[in-house]
């Protein structure tokens, strides 16, 4: 693979971070039985991000959860033999809250939906919301994010790269050529 562009800069990662705070507590007015949950991996470091954002705005804490959505997957064999199970933490009721699910990049929707499937069988939120840095296209399914950081059109032969200071000990978005 071929590093074709570096898209976003921690600058701009923030500053994305920062819009999609400020969107989640406009629609929801407030944070009031608000909770957020992230999708491993690198979901779950946007998550704190955004609640510790709210918190600040807000001066209210948000609980905030991770999910892991593997055994939800309908492309589990396709992906690995032997999946790595990351472990859901959500130590908090969600029935009856309005879920905030935060994702790195949205694609052809699939994780999004095998998220959904997770959340319900955990409880029944009053809303359920998706919130992605990166929407790069490709749908497979009718999802769509309600907040989205940055909006990527990519073709089928690039891959989108999110690092995050929390995983990679960098923060950037990074667009790859998988033919070279």
């Amino acid at each position: 693979m071929k590093l074709k562009a570096r898209l976003m800069d921690e600058n701009a990662i923030n500053r994305a971070v920062t819009r999609i705070t400020h969107e989640i507590i406009e629609k929801n007015n407030g944070s009031e039985n608000l909770c957020i949950i992230g999708i491993h991996t690198r979901g779950v470091p946007l998550a704190k991000r955004i609640a510790d954002n709210i918190g600040r705005i807000e001066g209210t804490a948000v609980d905030v959860g991770s999910l892991d959505i593997t055994l939800y997957r309908d492309d589990l064999t396709e992906i690995q033999e032997m999946p790595v199970i990351l472990g859901t933490e959500i130590p908090f009721e969600i029935r009856n809250r309005k879920v905030v699910l935060v994702d790195d990049v949205f694609f052809t929707g699939r994780t999004a939906r095998a998220a959904i499937e997770a959340v319900f069988s955990i409880g029944r939120p009053s809303q359920l919301q998706l919130a992605v840095l990166v929407d790069r296209g490709h749908r497979e399914l009718p999802i769509r994010a309600d907040y989205v950081g940055k909006n990527i059109p990519t073709s089928l032969s690039e891959q989108v790269r999110v690092k995050l200071m929390e995983c990679d000990d960098e923060n950037s978005v990074e667009l790859y050529d998988m033919h070279e």
